[in-house]
């Protein structure tokens, strides 16, 4: 039977970093399905303006890839990778998505008088 010899804070520091690596590629696949979904639709509505029936659906797609574009972020900055520009050109993230990452825009009611 073998043993592991290391000390049981190295054990638990490689544990940590192997889910690191993980959640890092969950998240890098969530980003690239979204931008995906966005370039599909882009693709078969291409034309030089979208119709005005379709703009809900592609603004959903362009809010559902900017919060995956978050989640990777803020996951990439927690492991000290701190630099979003390469992720930016890997991803060839559109700028639209760029200026939605984070948190949704808060839904306003309409004031009523």
């Amino acid at each position: 039977m073998s043993r592991d010899l290391r000390p049981p804070v190295d054990i638990l520091h490689y544990e940590i970093v192997q889910e690191q690596a993980s959640a890092l590629g969950r998240m890098g696949r969530t980003l690239e399905q979204a931008l995906t979904r966005l370039r599909e639709f882009d693709t078969a509505h291409a034309s030089p303006e979208v119709p005005a029936s379709m703009q809900p659906a592609r603004r959903k797609l362009v809010l559902e890839a900017g919060q995956a574009l978050w989640m990777f972020v803020v996951q990439r900055e927690a492991t000290g990778l701190r630099d979003s520009r390469h992720i930016m050109r890997t991803y060839n993230v559109p700028g639209e998505v760029q200026l939605c990452m984070g948190l949704p825009p808060a839904l306003t009611k309409p004031v009523s008088k």
